[in-house]
């Protein structure tokens, strides 16, 4: 046999501080931010929230700022290729910071949790196995405990972490669906949803249209939603809720009740103690969207509004709504840690019995993900950073900037308050001189903000007098931007009135 010869194994042609885990790596992160930051700075930044021009003419710059598509056979280097892409989000980007940045629950992202997330981002720990992020799971943990006891949901409650509010609904209505199958002795993770006749999920007409994605990718079907109507403050009726669960006929399975805290556009939340109590008693579970609302418990002026949430099965929130940290941290909570049961899955290179029982797990039984990446991170330096008080500070200045907003479109004579300020929304249009030409008008004047980069507003249609009234273009703000400023919100309304006129006057001269 002929001796392995020893030899001395290469050196490895890179440092030690490519790989952001290592100490030599983080050095190198941060130094790197501070060169894009400064690279930031001397960018050229529009004067609005929002590059001016078409979007054919805001694409095509930035994709002639980054070159042709293709890689390049040799790399510009960390630091150039970081600051290339630094210029074109900086020039060519939404500035969500910029007080005149109001169209969609879209916060800008709290410094501390950006932070944080680079942190998180450089040890690349994964939820799904103890082996892949242990101290990331105590993190997660800690996390979910916080907001069960912000909820109000019990000892037995749990929760996991999620892309967002869609996959957070979703989960919830899975969990339904199995639990409601269950109780019919039917194993709905093995038979499927066959065996279940004529399945039903029951929300308002305002609900968010995950209910329905997910309906469609649970096999129940969209033609399962059973849309409930609402009142006149756009809140879920108990009443036509009681009575279309009653008028169910013995060839319909009722699966669950999505109540909304906090609808997209008017903030508006359905009357949950009441709901709570119907589904309760046909046995039905309730699961609660408060995507946007769950912020609200921050603050003492207004967690009073979602009374109720702890009579829920299983809630979903958004911390990158009213949380302000950076996309995503969704969340599913659930009233019983049991509800999680129909997501258990056993796997031999991940997390086998005998590892389980001494307690190297992760949590792969809770997530319809495997690698998962630490999202909490952000959310816990976020809350320990500034506790409830300094959070609740931030919901009520939003608050604040909205119920001025709304003042101020009720005393414009040209503008017409189609929605109050529930919770951080005002719902407006801008009353033009023709009525036949009001949506029209309307849409036109978000359009001329965008591509002039002076105001980024938002769009919707809403029933503007009344439930049941033909629905109507309408504006929005969102206001989640708690350094902006009273004197912000006058210069916005200004903004969007400038705006009309001039838009009256092009359709007058039929140049619109």
């Amino acid at each position: 046999m002929t001796p392995l010869t020893e030899t001395r194994p290469p050196l490895s042609p890179f440092p030690p501080s490519v790989l952001a885990g290592s100490s030599e790596g983080l050095a190198e992160v941060l130094a790197t931010l501070a060169e894009a930051v400064d690279t930031a700075s001397t960018a050229r930044r529009p004067d609005g929230p929002v590059p001016p021009g078409t979007p054919a003419e805001v694409l095509a710059a930035a994709s002639r700022a980054l070159g042709p598509a293709g890689l390049p056979a040799e790399g510009l280097g960390t630091k150039a290729a970081l600051q290339l892409l630094t210029t074109v989000l900086t020039e060519h980007g939404i500035d969500l910071s910029h007080p005149r940045a109001a169209a969609h629950l879209q916060p800008p992202s709290l410094a501390v949790a950006v932070a944080a997330d680079t942190l998180a981002s450089a040890g690349n720990a994964s939820l799904d196995t103890y082996d892949s992020g242990a101290s990331a799971l105590a993190v997660e943990r800690w996390l979910i405990g916080t907001l069960i006891g912000l909820a109000g949901l019990g000892e037995r409650a749990d929760g996991v972490l999620t892309p967002g509010g869609s996959l957070s609904n979703l989960m919830g209505l899975l969990l339904a669906r199995d639990a409601t199958a269950l109780r019919r002795g039917i194993d709905a993770r093995e038979q499927g949803v066959g065996a279940l006749p004529g399945p039903v999920v029951f929300c308002s007409e305002l609900a968010h249209f995950s209910t329905h994605r997910a309906c469609a990718a649970l096999g129940l079907g969209e033609a399962a939603v059973h849309p409930v109507p609402v009142d006149e403050h756009r809140r879920m009726r108990p009443d036509a809720l009681a009575a279309a669960l009653d008028s169910l006929g013995p060839g319909r399975t009722p699966v669950a009740v999505v109540a909304t805290a906090g609808t997209t556009d008017f903030g508006s939340v359905d009357p949950l103690p009441e709901i709570a109590e119907i589904a309760a008693g046909h046995g039905l579970w309730m699961h609660v969207d408060a995507a946007y609302g769950f912020g609200a418990l921050f603050s003492q002026r207004l967690a009073g509004r979602l009374a109720g949430l702890d009579l829920a099965d299983s809630v979903t929130l958004d911390l990158h709504k009213i949380g302000w940290q950076p996309a995503a941290t969704g969340v599913l909570l659930v009233s019983d840690t049991t509800a999680f049961t129909s997501l258990d899955r056993e796997v031999a290179y991940l997390n086998p019995v005998d590892d389980s029982e001494a307690g190297y797990d992760g949590l792969l039984g809770r997530s319809l993900q495997t690698t998962r990446r630490p999202d909490a991170v952000k959310a816990a330096a976020t809350l320990l950073a500034y506790g409830r008080t300094g959070m609740a500070r931030m919901v009520d200045a939003c608050h604040g900037l909205a119920r001025h907003a709304e003042r101020r479109v009720l005393a414009e004579p040209r503008l017409e308050l189609v929605a109050p300020a529930e919770l951080t929304t005002v719902v407006f249009r801008y009353r033009a001189a023709g009525p036949a030409l009001s949506d029209e008008l309307n849409g036109a004047l978000r359009r001329r903000l965008l591509e002039s980069g002076t105001a980024l507003i938002g769009r919707t249609e809403a029933a503007t007098d009344g439930p049941g009234s033909p629905r109507r273009v309408c504006l929005k703000f969102t206001l989640l931007n708690p350094t902006a400023t009273t004197d912000d919100i006058d210069g916005l309304v200004d903004t969007v009135l400038d705006a009309g006129r001039t838009c009256e006057r092009l359709f007058e001269e039929g140049a619109a």
